[in-house]
C-alpha cells in the first residue's frame, strides 16, 4: 500500500492541533545517528533503527528473559519515589490532572498490567498430529501517547509490548515531553541492569509532527498504537500498517428509580472527578429519572459536588466550550479553579461541578474532560437509555448505570455497545481501580481490541506437526 507522506503530515497536524495543550513544533530535526543516551535519540530514523536492531537481538531471548525484563520495568516504575515523581511532574508539566489520582494510575499500571501470562497457547491433538497457535511479536511498534495519561500509558504499553516480544518507539506529547523522556531513561536503565538488549524502548529528544510522520511511515515500524480522538484513529488506520486506535469517549451514566442513591451519588462524584475528569472512561453526563433527580443531586452535593446556578452555567459555557469543543486551556483543571472563573467560591472538599441542563446543551454533547458534569432529567428509564445512547455518539467507549433492575441494566448494555460497561460503581472500576480485571490506558473501541494487553500487541501464528505427538 502506498503512503502519501504529505497526506499523513496534514492529517497529523490537524489532529494534534486539537489535542489538549498541543504545542507541536513544525521544524524538521537535523538527522543524526548519535543517541543522547538511555533510549533517547536525536531523530526518528535513528530511534527506529536502534529499536529494530534491539528487536532482532530480543528474538533470541527466552520467555524467562522476557519475564525478567518486564519485572524490571515493574520494579522501577512501582517505586514510591518513581510514582510520586511521575505524578507530580506530569501535573506540573501539562497543567492538568490531580497528583494523588495519578499516583493511583501509575501504581496500577506498573503492578497490574498483564505480562507474558497473557500469551496463552491453543493446541489441537488428534490422529493427524499436533497443531498449536501461539502469540508472536510484530517487531517494532510505534506508540503515540497522550498528555492526559502520559506516564501510565508509557508504563502500560512498555510492559505489554515487551511481554509480547516487541520493541517500542514512543512518540510522546510535547506537553509531557520532559517527564516522558525521564521515564524512558529510567526504563532503559532498569532493562540494562538485567541484561536486556539495548534500546528496546526508545523515543526522540524533541517530539514533532515530522518525527511522528516519520515513525508512521518507517518500513521497520510494523504496528501503530495511538490514543486520541477520531482523527488520530483515522490517521493510523490509513497508514497501511496494523493499527490499534484508542479513540474519544463521552461516557453517559444512567440512574433509575431503583438505584441505591447513596452509592450512585458517591460513585458518580468520585468517577467524574477522578484525575479532574481526564480519563476518557470518566462520567461525562448523567441522565437521571425525574422521580429521583432532586434527591440524587442533594446526595451528590453531600459527596463533594457543587451545583452551578443558571447564571453560572451560562457564563461557564462561554469559557470552557469553544467552537463546539472543550477549551484546551481548561481541560483537566480543578473544580475550584473553574468555579472561580465565574465568580464562585467552592466549599472545602469540592471536586465536581454539576449543571442541570437539557440533553442538547454543550455540557452534555461535548466531551469536556474537566470536572463539570451535565445532569439531565428524563421522564423514565427507557428515555434515559435512549438519550444516553445518543449522547455517547457511537464512540463505543464507556457507559455506566446505577440500577437494581436487571432488565434495564441488560437493555442499556445491549443498546449502548460500549467497550466498558460499569454497573453500580464508579467509572474507573472498569479499568481495574476498585473493580476486577486488569488495567489499561489504551482502550481500543474503534479497532475492537478493547482493553489492550500483551496479546493485543502480538499476532497469532499456527504451527502444525503431522502424524506425531499424539499419545492417547
Amino acid at each position: 500500500m502506498s503512503i502519501d507522506p504529505k497526506l499523513i503530515e496534514k492529517t497529523i497536524r490537524q489532529v494534534l492541533s486539537e489535542l489538549p495543550g498541543n504545542k507541536f513544533g513544525s521544524e524538521p530535526e537535523k538527522s543524526s545517528d548519535v543517541a543522547t543516551g538511555d533510549g533517547i535519540f536525536a531523530d526518528m530514523d535513528s530511534a527506529v533503527n536502534a529499536a529494530q536492531k534491539a528487536w532482532k537481538e530480543y528474538m533470541g531471548c527466552s520467555m524467562a528473559d522476557r519475564e525478567r525484563f518486564v519485572q524490571a520495568i515493574r520494579d522501577t516504575m512501582s517505586k514510591p519515589e518513581s510514582i510520586a515523581y511521575m505524578s507530580e511532574q506530569a501535573v506540573a508539566e501539562s497543567g492538568m490532572g490531580n497528583v494523588e489520582h495519578k499516583k493511583i494510575k501509575n501504581r496500577i499500571a506498573a503492578t497490574q498490567t498483564p505480562g507474558t501470562e497473557d500469551l496463552t497457547t491453543e493446541a489441537w491433538s488428534g490422529d493427524d498430529g499436533l497443531t498449536i497457535v501461539e502469540f508472536s511479536p510484530f517487531g517494532v511498534i510505534g506508540s503515540i501517547t497522550p498528555t492526559t495519561n502520559p506516564t501510565e500509558t508509557i508504563t502500560c504499553n512498555s510492559i505489554g509490548m515487551l511481554a509480547a516480544g516487541n520493541a517500542v518507539v514512543f512518540s510522546p506529547h510535547p506537553r509531557s515531553k520532559n517527564i516522558s523522556l525521564w521515564q524512558i531513561r529510567e526504563i532503559n536503565k532498569a532493562l540494562a541492569a538485567v541484561g536486556a538488549p539495548k534500546n528496546l524502548v526508545v523515543t526522540v529528544a524533541e517530539p514533532s509532527i515530522d518525527n511522528t510522520n516519520k515513525m508512521m511511515a518507517h518500513p521497520d515500524v510494523r504496528m501503530l498504537v495511538a490514543t486520541g480522538g477520531p482523527g488520530i484513529v483515522r490517521t493510523v488506520l490509513s497508514s497501511g500498517k496494523k493499527a490499534i486506535g484508542a479513540g474519544a469517549g463521552n461516557p453517559p451514566v444512567v440512574v433509575d428509580e431503583t438505584a441505591d442513591l447513596d452509592l450512585a451519588a458517591k460513585s458518580i462524584v468520585d468517577g467524574a472527578s477522578f484525575d479532574n475528569n481526564l480519563p476518557c472512561t470518566s462520567e461525562k453526563e448523567c441522565l437521571v429519572v425525574e422521580d429521583v433527580a432532586d434527591l440524587l443531586k442533594f446526595k451528590m452535593t453531600s459527596n463533594g459536588a457543587y451545583e452551578l446556578s443558571a447564571d453560572q452555567i451560562s457564563k461557564l459555557e462561554k469559557i470552557i466550550v469553544k467552537n463546539n469543543k472543550a477549551a484546551t486551556e481548561w481541560v483537566g483543571k480543578s473544580a475550584e479553579k473553574i468555579l472561580a472563573e465565574v465568580g464562585g467560591k467552592a466549599p472545602a472538599g469540592t471536586k465536581l461541578l454539576i449543571a442541570e441542563v437539557d440533553k442538547d446543551h454543550p455540557f452534555a454533547q461535548v466531551e469536556l474532560m474537566m470536572p463539570v458534569l451535565a445532569i439531565i432529567r428524563t421522564p423514565d428509564v427507557d428515555t434515559a437509555i435512549d438519550w444516553a445512547v445518543d449522547l455517547e455518539h457511537g464512540n463505543r467507549h464507556t457507559a455506566i448505570m446505577h440500577s437494581k433492575n436487571v432488565n434495564s441494566l441488560t437493555k442499556f448494555g445491549k443498546l449502548i455497545q460500549t467497550t466498558i460497561f460499569v454497573k453500580n460503581g464508579p467509572s474507573y472500576a472498569g479499568i481495574g481501580i476498585t473493580g476486577e480485571g486488569y488495567p489499561t490506558f489504551t482502550i481500543a473501541g474503534p479497532t475492537g481490541e478493547g482493553l489492550t494487553s500483551a496479546r493485543s500487541f502480538a499476532r497469532k501464528r499456527r504451527c502444525a506437526l503431522v502424524q506425531g505427538l499424539n499419545v492417547r
